[in-house]
């Protein structure tokens, strides 16, 4: 059988990012340009500014993807790209350049979608063995996602307000850390434990998620205290959102389990690199039948190794793009 590379191009995002990938297993070259040092002096992404910057590094970052991988675009067998969802001005910068890669070297257009990049990156580390429940949890989404296969997917339950990344840089905002705060949080909360009761969110479906409220029951917290002149540790407190946190997505997880029949969860998105989520799946997954695939630490913030992956399986089931395609920053999955 032919080996097939993919060229993965991503910028959903603060990521300009390009990837060459074999038979959507193998890495053969995989270079990101992160803004983070940018966007960290404003606290969180400029969408106007994450686009120019975009500008800047899309042709640096394939150029440099080829030279890595000692290929030309003539060797890739089509071009892959994320259509959304996400900002839809840095969105624009990725799909233009696949365009005029597709269009020049007269390769097929395979459009992705970039939730399902995030969960068949885990094809990087373990087969995903179907149907499989994915867990995605980024600063933009958060989803239980059933799968029966690479091509279909349900979205069984989905945040009600806040997706989990948000609500982690905005209690890290409150607690005077760095953007992102998720990492910070994570950090942050090993030196200290969950003491404080915070607020368990509440949700209207089953497998639903909400993190508004317990964001606001940190800030609420914070200001009692200040009012009450009384002090608080900010370790414990980060500890105590976090447990929280983590808590209700992974009963939510369970409930899906008990209710549905997989052979696998895996974990994806950005949150998904927490230890402490890491962690706490592993020891909850122990016991059960299922399997838990958990994707390596450089595969869950954005790439393009998690686009070609997707594209590879796109483009295995035929899905094509023409030249009028354009970028969605709202895009469902399902």
């Amino acid at each position: 059988m032919k080996d097939i590379y993919i060229l993965g191009i991503e910028s959903s995002c603060d990521e300009t990012a390009c990837a060459i990938v074999k038979n959507g297993k193998e890495v053969i070259s995989n270079i990101v340009a992160t803004q983070i040092d940018v966007h960290k002096q404003f606290g969180g992404v400029l969408p106007e500014v994450a686009s120019r910057i975009h500008v800047e590094n899309v042709s640096i970052v394939i150029e440099e993807c080829l030279e890595k991988a000692n290929m030309k675009i003539e060797d890739v067998d089509a071009i892959a790209f994320t259509q959304g969802p996400g900002l839809i001005g840095s969105l624009h910068v990725g799909v233009q350049a696949a365009k005029t890669l597709a269009w020049a070297f007269d390769k097929p257009l395979v459009p992705v979608h970039h939730i399902k990049g995030h969960i068949l990156a885990n094809e990087l580390v373990g087969d995903i063995k179907y149907p499989v429940m994915a867990l995605v949890v980024s600063g933009g989404h958060s989803e239980l996602v059933y799968m029966s296969d690479a091509n279909h997917s349900e979205i069984i339950g989905s945040t009600q307000d806040d997706a989990i990344g948000e609500a982690y840089d905005k209690v890290g905002r409150v607690l005077g850390l760095p953007y992102p705060g998720g990492p910070q949080i994570d950090r942050l909360a090993k030196e200290g434990e969950a003491i404080y009761t915070l607020p368990t969110p509440k949700t209207k479906g089953i497998y639903d998620l909400s993190f508004s409220g317990l964001k606001s029951g940190v800030l609420q917290f914070i200001d009692r205290r200040k009012r009450s002149g009384e002090s608080y540790d900010p370790a414990c407190l980060a500890a105590s959102f976090q447990e929280t946190a983590l808590n209700l997505i992974v009963g939510k997880t369970i409930l899906a389990l008990n209710n549905y029949d997989v052979n696998q969860v895996v974990l994806a998105g950005g949150v998904a690199a927490n230890s402490r989520l890491r962690q706490m799946m592993s020891e909850v997954m122990e016991p059960r039948k299922e399997e838990l695939l958990i994707p390596p630490l450089w595969c869950c913030t954005d790439n393009g190794a998690m686009i070609a992956c997707a594209g590879y399986y796109a483009f295995l089931y035929g899905t094509r793009a023409t030249f009028d395609v354009s970028a969605k920053s709202y895009f469902p999955m399902d």
